[in-house]
């Protein structure tokens, strides 16, 4: 078989132009990895601080209640939503709909703005900010 070696081997990064669909299958790597970690850790502080004593929980609380514990906070849901309306799309892709290039680049915004959202709803509601 003949391989013209002007052509690289396998599609690399810098020869596609980048789209939507692109952030969004890279973001549902990360954001799987991110949650994966971040979770674990998390999950893990929060139960050796439950199982060692009150004293050890509140410096827990303290910190999942300060500033830079919120933005982990908001961070995992984000990437959790993120995650989910990919692996939703992805679904839908894997059933063989939605690989037509229009389609492909609105559900692949979609996907983006609906986790933004959510994660704001979200927050909102945990924050009790009401609407009048």
């Amino acid at each position: 078989m003949h391989r013209n070696p002007s052509r690289p081997l396998s599609p690399h990064l810098s020869i596609w132009r980048w789209g939507p669909g692109m952030l969004v299958s890279i973001l549902h790597r990360v954001t799987g990895s991110g949650l994966a970690t971040v979770g674990a850790i998390v999950f893990t502080w929060w139960l050796a601080a439950a199982a060692s004593g009150a004293d050890a929980y509140e410096s827990f609380v303290g910190h999942a209640r300060s500033w830079y514990g919120v933005v982990v906070w908001i961070g995992l849901t984000w990437a959790f939503f993120q995650h989910t309306a990919s692996g939703l799309r992805h679904f839908v892709m894997d059933m063989g709909a939605g690989y037509a290039l229009p389609t492909n680049k609105f559900w692949a915004n979609v996907t983006v703005a609906a986790a933004i959202v959510l994660t704001v709803l979200t927050w909102l509601y945990i924050l009790g900010v009401r609407a009048t």
